[in-house]
C-alpha cells in the first residue's frame, strides 16, 4: 500500500509492508529481496544519536536497515538511494552523516542501489576508496561493487577494521 508524502518533499511515495513503513518503493524492493528472507536479525529504521543535544539540538541518523550477524553484531548498516550520484544520489548531508556515524560506532554505511537481480553498494567516509573502480559507457569512473545477496562480511572483503 502506498502513502503520499506531504507536498514539496523529493522523496518517493511511503510504502507500507509487513507492519513496516518505507520511505519508498525502491526500500521496499530491497526490503523483500535482500533483508527480509535473509536469516539475519534486522531492524528498519532504528535511531542513533550521533552527537547528543548540548545547546543544539542532537543529531540523529536513521539507516534504512541494520543488520545483525548471528552474535548480535551489527553486520550492515543499508541506505536505499536512487543513485550513487547525481539529483537523487548520496547528498553532501547524507555522507556527514555517514561519516559521524562511521566515526562513532566503528561501522560504515553503505549506499544501496537496488536493480533487478542484484544491487549497487558503496561505502563512503574511509580515508581510502575500498570499492571497485567502474567506468560507464561515456567513460565516467564511478566506485562501487555489485552485490548478489547480503551474506558477506564489508570489512572482510574490502580488507579493513
Amino acid at each position: 500500500m502506498t502513502m503520499k508524502n506531504k507536498a514539496g518533499t523529493h522523496f518517493g511515495r511511503k510504502v507500507e509492508l509487513d507492519g513496516y513503513v518505507f520511505d519508498s518503493q525502491k526500500e521496499a524492493d530491497f526490503y523483500q529481496r535482500f533483508i527480509k528472507n535473509s536469516g539475519y536479525q534486522f531492524e528498519v529504521h532504528p535511531r542513533f544519536v550521533l552527537e547528543e543535544a548540548t545547546m543544539m539540538t542532537a543529531i540523529t541518523y536513521a539507516p534504512d536497515f541494520v543488520v545483525y550477524d548471528r552474535n548480535g553484531h551489527i553486520l550492515h548498516v543499508y541506505d536505499v538511494k536512487s543513485s550513487l550520484d547525481g539529483r537523487y544520489g548520496v547528498d553532501t548531508t547524507a555522507k556527514l552523516r555517514f561519516n559521524l556515524f562511521q566515526r562513532k560506532f566503528k561501522k560504515a554505511v553503505e549506499a544501496v542501489v537496488p536493480r533487478k537481480n542484484d544491487f549497487k553498494m558503496r561505502i563512503y567516509g574511509l580515508r581510502k576508496n575500498v570499492n571497485t573502480r567502474q567506468i560507464s559507457p561515456k567513460g565516467k569512473v564511478q566506485f562501487y561493487d555489485i552485490m548478489q545477496n547480503i551474506d558477506y562480511d564489508p570489512a572482510k572483503i574490502f580488507n579493513w577494521r
